[in-house]
């Protein structure tokens, strides 16, 4: 069989131009843009199951700008019989570029250790963390919402092993920057 050179060429070629079109018009799954209005300090305050808090949290780029590094330190006062006493937690946020998407470690001062995927909505006003699963372990969400005042809405839910999806309301506040 004898095969048309010009028209392999062409072929290789629109193949050549439209993968490079499509990998242009489509915005990078990394991008580290909607994350930069989280970037600073900001006080904090809320309410849950451990009670009501108050505390500071900061989100930073590190490592040259690979990372954004999230240092949360609240403080619960006493009641009801339990003694006052702080919480502290530290969380890694870094772009996956193999999975084009964006994951967080996360670890506290209580030896809590979270895997978290994270995600933005398409407006960009809602950031959710989500636990990855583990056999006989409860699943975690994290949210922040940017409300139209520039203050941050905040919910930490929790769900039993036995039921990842049904998410209930383990802590939840507002912050403000500083």
């Amino acid at each position: 069989m004898k095969m048309n050179w010009k028209f392999l060429i062409a072929i290789i070629g629109s193949v050549f131009v439209f993968g490079q079109t499509s990998a242009i018009a489509q915005p990078a799954a990394t991008s580290w843009d909607q994350w930069r209005p989280l970037v600073g300090e900001w006080q904090a305050a809320g309410k849950g199951s451990p009670g009501e808090g108050e505390g500071s949290f900061c989100f930073a780029f590190d490592l040259q700008n690979k990372v954004l590094v999230r240092k949360s330190h609240t403080d619960y006062p006493s009641a009801e019989g339990r003694p006052a006493f702080s919480h502290d937690d530290l969380m890694v946020v870094y772009a996956d570029e193999a999975a084009h998407t964006f994951r967080a470690d996360y670890f506290d001062n209580e030896g809590h250790v979270i895997r978290y995927t994270a995600s933005f909505t398409p407006d960009g006003r809602t950031l959710t963390f989500v636990s990855d699963p583990a056999p006989s372990q409860p699943s975690f969400r994290l949210t922040y919402v940017k409300n139209p005042d520039d203050t941050l809405g905040i919910k930490f839910e929790i769900a039993p092993p036995s039921t990842p999806d049904k998410f209930k309301m383990y802590v939840e506040g507002s912050a403000h920057k500083r």
